[in-house]
């Protein structure tokens, strides 16, 4: 079914119009991908990676990063604005953590490639989402059901890894054409459009991020190779 998003009329809205809204969204999504990168060479520049890996910290940083993301999502009606953009920085901080160990598996010529092309890739399925009237709610659906999976080896790897790649391709897509859903829902409420903005945010940094390791994971050259 297809959705004209013209013909929707959005509410007066105290967080601005729907570009600015988006704006906004992307805004907070680059903000905190630039926190992950500055966290995760800070923490290979410092060493703070070698007692990670070696006392098993990780774990905890990715039980913390689940922790984070499930009362962000459960709680977003009650939780106060400030406290929603803190909770995603906060991730970000501890995805950037998680991830530093790529800046010594993978040689730096492989990080920008997989980054350039990541970025061409998303910004690509971005504009999609924003100017398409076609629903994507079942990219949105599918893209949810693949996320439960894990990686296979050899070819196996190599396919889902391809196939992890145009999910969250269309998944951008999706996300990027729900913004449009949060503002047209929540057009009035300046505190409830502030946090749907954050949490648009984490879903299209999530898709980056996975874009990005994707496309690492196919064509990234590691550093001992």
């Amino acid at each position: 079914m297809n959705r004209n998003y013209s013909d929707i009329s959005y509410a007066e809205s105290p967080f601005g119009t729907l570009s600015e809204f988006m704006s906004k969204t992307f805004g907070w999504m680059f903000a905190g991908l630039l926190v992950t990168f500055l966290v995760g060479i800070g923490a290979v520049t410092t060493g703070l990676i070698y007692p990670l890996i070696t006392s098993g910290l990780f774990i905890l940083t990715s039980i913390a990063e689940l922790v984070l993301v499930f009362v962000l999502s459960a709680r977003v009606q009650t939780l106060q604005p400030s406290t929603a953009t803190g909770i995603f920085f906060a991730y970000a901080v501890l995805n950037g953590l998680n991830l530093s160990s790529i800046f010594l598996v993978y040689d730096f010529g492989s990080l920008i490639l997989a980054f350039l092309v990541g970025a061409v890739y998303f910004g690509v399925m971005a504009v999609y989402g924003n100017v398409t009237n076609r629903d994507l709610t079942g990219w949105g659906l599918v893209g949810g059901l693949f996320s439960l999976f894990g990686f296979g080896f050899g070819i196996m790897d190599l396919v889902l890894c391809a196939v992890g790649l145009l999910i969250f391709m269309g998944l951008t897509a999706y996300d990027t054409q729900m913004l449009k859903y949060y503002y047209s829902y929540f057009g009035g409420d300046a505190a409830m459009l502030h946090k749907s903005s954050i949490i648009g945010a984490l879903n299209l940094y999530l898709d980056f991020i996975n874009i990005f390791l994707y496309i690492l994971r196919m064509l990234g050259r590691r550093s001992n190779d």
